[in-house]
Protein backbone atom coordinates (compact mmCIF):
# COMPACT_ATOMS: atom_id res chain seq x y z
CA UNK A 1 0.00 0.00 0.00
CA UNK A 2 1.82 3.44 -1.08
CA UNK A 3 2.64 5.33 2.18
CA UNK A 4 3.41 9.20 2.66
CA UNK A 5 6.89 8.02 2.59
CA UNK A 6 7.59 6.06 -0.26
CA UNK A 7 7.06 9.30 -3.01
CA UNK A 8 9.75 10.06 -5.31
CA UNK A 9 10.02 12.68 -7.50
CA UNK A 10 8.19 11.59 -10.64
CA UNK A 11 9.65 12.31 -14.45
CA UNK A 12 8.66 15.39 -15.96
CA UNK A 13 8.02 15.12 -19.29
CA UNK A 14 10.12 18.20 -21.22
CA UNK A 15 7.29 19.59 -23.37
CA UNK A 16 3.98 20.57 -22.29
CA UNK A 17 0.89 17.82 -22.74
CA UNK A 18 -0.84 17.40 -26.39
CA UNK A 19 -3.97 15.77 -27.09
CA UNK A 20 -1.95 13.12 -28.48
CA UNK A 21 -0.19 12.34 -25.04
CA UNK A 22 -3.24 11.68 -23.41
CA UNK A 23 -5.28 9.82 -25.90
CA UNK A 24 -1.77 7.23 -25.57
CA UNK A 25 -2.23 7.64 -21.43
CA UNK A 26 -5.65 6.51 -22.01
CA UNK A 27 -4.83 3.93 -24.88
CA UNK A 28 -1.98 2.62 -22.37
CA UNK A 29 -4.68 2.26 -19.62
CA UNK A 30 -6.79 0.04 -21.46
CA UNK A 31 -4.07 -2.36 -21.29
CA UNK A 32 -3.45 -2.95 -17.50
CA UNK A 33 -6.48 -5.19 -16.97
CA UNK A 34 -5.60 -4.84 -13.55
CA UNK A 35 -6.14 -1.07 -13.43
CA UNK A 36 -9.50 -1.35 -15.35
CA UNK A 37 -11.06 -3.85 -13.34
CA UNK A 38 -9.88 -1.46 -10.23
CA UNK A 39 -11.27 1.44 -11.81
CA UNK A 40 -14.63 -0.41 -11.87
CA UNK A 41 -14.75 -1.71 -8.67
CA UNK A 42 -14.50 2.01 -7.67
CA UNK A 43 -16.96 3.15 -10.03
CA UNK A 44 -19.11 0.55 -8.83
CA UNK A 45 -18.46 1.79 -5.50
CA UNK A 46 -19.16 5.64 -5.87
CA UNK A 47 -22.45 4.91 -7.91
CA UNK A 48 -23.69 2.31 -5.04
CA UNK A 49 -22.80 5.48 -2.65
CA UNK A 50 -24.88 7.55 -5.08
CA UNK A 51 -27.51 5.65 -5.73
CA UNK A 52 -27.82 3.86 -2.07
CA UNK A 53 -31.43 5.88 -1.00
CA UNK A 54 -32.73 3.43 -3.88
CA UNK A 55 -30.56 0.31 -3.84
CA UNK A 56 -30.17 -0.18 0.46
CA UNK A 57 -33.09 -2.40 1.20
CA UNK A 58 -34.14 -1.15 4.79
CA UNK A 59 -33.42 2.09 6.60
CA UNK A 60 -29.81 1.55 8.02
CA UNK A 61 -30.53 3.47 10.92
CA UNK A 62 -33.59 1.22 12.14
CA UNK A 63 -32.81 -1.33 14.88
CA UNK A 64 -34.57 -4.45 16.42
CA UNK A 65 -32.97 -5.60 19.52
CA UNK A 66 -34.76 -9.46 18.70
CA UNK A 67 -33.10 -9.32 15.30
CA UNK A 68 -29.19 -8.08 16.61
CA UNK A 69 -26.42 -10.58 15.02
CA UNK A 70 -28.04 -12.59 12.36
CA UNK A 71 -25.93 -13.96 10.57
CA UNK A 72 -25.23 -13.56 7.04
CA UNK A 73 -28.20 -15.58 4.17
CA UNK A 74 -30.14 -15.01 7.29
CA UNK A 75 -33.85 -14.18 5.13
CA UNK A 76 -34.40 -10.80 4.94
CA UNK A 77 -31.04 -9.48 6.36
CA UNK A 78 -28.83 -10.56 3.51
CA UNK A 79 -25.62 -10.21 5.50
CA UNK A 80 -26.96 -9.95 8.99
CA UNK A 81 -27.57 -7.71 11.75
CA UNK A 82 -25.40 -6.20 13.39
CA UNK A 83 -25.48 -5.54 17.33
CA UNK A 84 -28.66 -3.32 17.22
CA UNK A 85 -30.30 -5.08 14.58
CA UNK A 86 -29.49 -2.99 11.69
CA UNK A 87 -29.15 -4.58 8.54
CA UNK A 88 -25.94 -4.75 7.52
CA UNK A 89 -26.25 -4.87 3.83
CA UNK A 90 -27.77 -1.43 3.90
CA UNK A 91 -25.45 0.17 6.32
CA UNK A 92 -22.63 -0.37 4.11
CA UNK A 93 -24.23 0.77 1.42
CA UNK A 94 -24.83 4.07 3.41
CA UNK A 95 -21.61 4.00 4.74
CA UNK A 96 -19.60 4.11 1.54
CA UNK A 97 -20.88 7.50 1.26
CA UNK A 98 -19.16 9.12 4.30
CA UNK A 99 -15.92 6.51 3.51
CA UNK A 100 -15.67 7.99 0.17
CA UNK A 101 -16.39 11.17 1.37
CA UNK A 102 -14.07 11.11 4.02
CA UNK A 103 -11.14 9.43 1.66
CA UNK A 104 -12.11 11.99 -2.03
CA UNK A 105 -12.44 15.24 0.01
CA UNK A 106 -9.37 15.52 2.46
CA UNK A 107 -7.23 14.62 -0.71
CA UNK A 108 -9.02 16.84 -3.52
CA UNK A 109 -8.88 20.08 -0.95
CA UNK A 110 -5.17 19.02 -0.11
CA UNK A 111 -4.83 18.62 -3.84
CA UNK A 112 -5.32 22.51 -4.49
CA UNK A 113 -3.60 23.83 -1.71
CA UNK A 114 -0.61 21.81 -1.94
CA UNK A 115 0.10 22.36 -5.61
CA UNK A 116 -0.35 25.76 -5.40
CA UNK A 117 2.27 26.27 -1.85
CA UNK A 118 4.33 24.00 -3.88
CA UNK A 119 4.32 25.24 -7.54
CA UNK A 120 5.10 28.58 -5.77
CA UNK A 121 7.50 27.73 -3.45
CA UNK A 122 9.62 25.50 -6.58
CA UNK A 123 8.82 28.09 -9.19
CA UNK A 124 10.40 31.04 -7.40
CA UNK A 125 13.03 29.32 -5.48
CA UNK A 126 15.42 31.16 -3.10
CA UNK A 127 14.81 31.84 0.33
CA UNK A 128 10.83 32.00 -0.48
CA UNK A 129 11.37 28.16 -1.46
CA UNK A 130 14.05 27.81 1.57
CA UNK A 131 10.84 29.29 4.45
CA UNK A 132 8.21 27.26 2.55
CA UNK A 133 9.20 23.93 2.33
CA UNK A 134 11.40 23.95 5.43
CA UNK A 135 7.82 25.00 7.36
CA UNK A 136 6.32 22.39 5.39
CA UNK A 137 8.69 19.71 6.37
CA UNK A 138 7.72 20.54 10.39
CA UNK A 139 4.18 18.69 9.57
CA UNK A 140 6.22 15.75 6.69
CA UNK A 141 8.20 15.44 9.52
CA UNK A 142 5.67 13.71 11.60
CA UNK A 143 3.90 10.01 10.81
CA UNK A 144 0.45 10.66 9.40
CA UNK A 145 -1.41 8.42 11.77
CA UNK A 146 0.05 10.32 14.62
CA UNK A 147 -0.67 13.77 13.34
CA UNK A 148 -4.15 12.84 12.32
CA UNK A 149 -4.88 11.54 15.66
CA UNK A 150 -3.20 14.52 17.24
CA UNK A 151 -4.68 17.38 15.23
CA UNK A 152 -8.57 15.37 15.63
CA UNK A 153 -7.79 14.87 19.47
CA UNK A 154 -7.36 18.94 19.87
CA UNK A 155 -9.82 19.92 17.82
CA UNK A 156 -12.41 17.11 19.16
CA UNK A 157 -14.55 14.48 17.41
CA UNK A 158 -16.92 15.16 14.44
CA UNK A 159 -16.88 14.77 10.67
CA UNK A 160 -15.84 18.58 10.09
CA UNK A 161 -12.90 18.21 12.32
CA UNK A 162 -11.71 15.09 10.96
CA UNK A 163 -11.62 16.36 7.74
CA UNK A 164 -9.27 19.43 8.86
CA UNK A 165 -7.45 17.34 10.44
CA UNK A 166 -6.43 14.67 6.62
CA UNK A 167 -6.71 18.01 4.95
CA UNK A 168 -3.45 19.53 6.81
CA UNK A 169 -2.07 15.84 6.93
CA UNK A 170 -2.01 15.40 3.21
CA UNK A 171 -0.64 19.28 2.24
CA UNK A 172 2.57 18.36 3.00
CA UNK A 173 3.31 15.75 0.83
CA UNK A 174 1.45 16.74 -1.63
CA UNK A 175 3.52 20.35 -1.55
CA UNK A 176 6.81 18.77 -1.58
CA UNK A 177 5.89 16.61 -4.78
CA UNK A 178 4.77 19.53 -6.40
CA UNK A 179 7.78 21.73 -4.94
CA UNK A 180 10.04 19.06 -6.92
CA UNK A 181 8.43 18.74 -10.29
CA UNK A 182 8.33 22.40 -10.70
CA UNK A 183 11.79 22.75 -9.61
CA UNK A 184 12.30 20.32 -12.48
CA UNK A 185 10.52 21.91 -14.90
CA UNK A 186 11.55 25.57 -13.82
CA UNK A 187 14.93 24.90 -15.56
CA UNK A 188 13.75 23.66 -19.33
CA UNK A 189 14.33 26.01 -21.94
CA UNK A 190 10.86 26.43 -23.09
CA UNK A 191 10.58 27.96 -19.75
CA UNK A 192 14.02 29.83 -20.38
CA UNK A 193 12.60 31.07 -23.58
CA UNK A 194 9.56 32.22 -22.20
CA UNK A 195 11.31 34.61 -19.94
CA UNK A 196 12.92 35.66 -22.45
CA UNK A 197 10.25 37.03 -24.38
CA UNK A 198 8.93 38.68 -21.67
CA UNK A 199 6.48 36.97 -20.41
CA UNK A 200 5.46 37.23 -16.51
CA UNK A 201 5.57 34.77 -13.97
CA UNK A 202 1.51 34.14 -14.03
CA UNK A 203 1.42 33.60 -17.76
CA UNK A 204 4.55 30.99 -17.57
CA UNK A 205 3.11 29.35 -14.12
CA UNK A 206 -0.30 29.08 -16.03
CA UNK A 207 0.81 28.28 -19.58
CA UNK A 208 4.27 26.38 -19.12
CA UNK A 209 4.61 24.82 -15.96
CA UNK A 210 0.98 23.40 -14.49
CA UNK A 211 0.44 21.42 -18.12
CA UNK A 212 3.16 19.37 -17.09
CA UNK A 213 3.28 19.12 -13.01
CA UNK A 214 -0.22 18.83 -12.56
CA UNK A 215 -0.13 15.53 -14.23
CA UNK A 216 2.24 14.02 -11.89
CA UNK A 217 0.79 15.72 -8.87
CA UNK A 218 -2.89 14.20 -9.41
CA UNK A 219 -1.21 10.60 -9.91
CA UNK A 220 0.06 10.81 -6.55
CA UNK A 221 -2.77 12.20 -4.92
CA UNK A 222 -5.28 9.54 -6.45
CA UNK A 223 -3.10 6.85 -4.24
CA UNK A 224 -3.39 9.08 -0.95
CA UNK A 225 -6.95 8.57 -1.21
CA UNK A 226 -6.69 5.35 0.24
CA UNK A 227 -4.57 5.95 2.62
CA UNK A 228 -6.83 8.78 3.47
CA UNK A 229 -10.01 6.04 3.63
CA UNK A 230 -8.12 3.85 6.89
CA UNK A 231 -6.89 7.11 8.66
CA UNK A 232 -10.68 8.44 8.82
CA UNK A 233 -11.79 4.67 9.49
CA UNK A 234 -9.18 4.76 12.08
CA UNK A 235 -10.48 7.81 13.68
CA UNK A 236 -14.00 6.67 13.59
CA UNK A 237 -12.21 3.60 15.38
CA UNK A 238 -11.61 5.46 17.63
CA UNK A 239 -14.23 8.05 18.90
CA UNK A 240 -12.11 10.80 17.15
CA UNK A 241 -14.47 10.78 14.04
CA UNK A 242 -17.88 10.10 12.81
CA UNK A 243 -20.60 9.87 15.95
CA UNK A 244 -23.40 7.35 16.12
CA UNK A 245 -25.44 5.85 14.82
CA UNK A 246 -24.06 7.43 11.21
CA UNK A 247 -23.15 4.24 9.26
CA UNK A 248 -19.62 4.72 8.74
CA UNK A 249 -17.27 1.77 7.88
CA UNK A 250 -14.56 2.79 10.64
CA UNK A 251 -17.50 3.23 13.16
CA UNK A 252 -18.94 -0.26 12.34
CA UNK A 253 -15.62 -1.51 12.72
CA UNK A 254 -15.99 -0.18 16.48
CA UNK A 255 -19.42 -0.80 17.44
CA UNK A 256 -18.44 -4.55 16.15
CA UNK A 257 -15.81 -5.13 18.09
CA UNK A 258 -17.36 -6.71 21.03
CA UNK A 259 -19.30 -9.27 18.53
CA UNK A 260 -16.52 -10.66 16.92
CA UNK A 261 -16.54 -13.82 18.75
CA UNK A 262 -20.27 -14.31 17.91
CA UNK A 263 -20.60 -13.53 14.36
CA UNK A 264 -17.10 -13.14 12.90
CA UNK A 265 -18.15 -13.16 9.31
CA UNK A 266 -20.54 -10.35 10.31
CA UNK A 267 -17.91 -7.79 12.56
CA UNK A 268 -15.89 -8.58 9.14
CA UNK A 269 -17.27 -7.07 6.78
CA UNK A 270 -16.82 -3.41 7.05
CA UNK A 271 -12.99 -4.05 7.48
CA UNK A 272 -13.49 -5.84 4.09
CA UNK A 273 -15.21 -3.22 2.32
CA UNK A 274 -12.30 -0.95 3.64
CA UNK A 275 -10.07 -3.39 2.54
CA UNK A 276 -11.42 -3.63 -1.11
CA UNK A 277 -12.06 0.15 -1.49
CA UNK A 278 -8.79 0.73 -0.39
CA UNK A 279 -6.72 -1.83 -2.72
CA UNK A 280 -9.01 -0.40 -5.55
CA UNK A 281 -8.19 3.23 -5.51
CA UNK A 282 -4.23 2.04 -5.67
CA UNK A 283 -4.34 -0.18 -8.30
CA UNK A 284 -6.10 2.28 -9.73
CA UNK A 285 -3.15 4.80 -8.77
CA UNK A 286 -0.67 2.38 -10.01
CA UNK A 287 -2.19 2.09 -13.48
CA UNK A 288 -2.77 5.51 -14.42
CA UNK A 289 0.91 6.32 -12.78
CA UNK A 290 2.41 3.55 -15.46
CA UNK A 291 0.16 4.78 -17.78
CA UNK A 292 1.55 8.59 -17.57
CA UNK A 293 5.09 7.04 -17.00
CA UNK A 294 5.58 8.53 -13.92
CA UNK A 295 7.52 6.62 -11.86
CA UNK A 296 7.01 6.94 -8.22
Amino acid sequence: MTTLTEAAAPVVAPLAKSPGYWAGVFRRFKTDKVAVGAGIVVLLIILMAIFADYIAPADPTRSSMLRRLRPIGTPGYPLGADELGRDMLSRLIFGARLSLFMGVVPVFIAFVFGSLIGVAAGFFGGKFNTITMRTVDVFYAFPSVLLAIALSGAMGAGIANSLLSLTIVFIPPIARIAESVTTQVRGMDYVEAARASGAGAGTIIRVHVLGNVLGPIFVYATSLISVSMILASGLSFLGLGTKPPTPEWGLMLNTLRTAIYVQPWVAALPGAAIFITSISFNLLSDGLRSAMDVKG
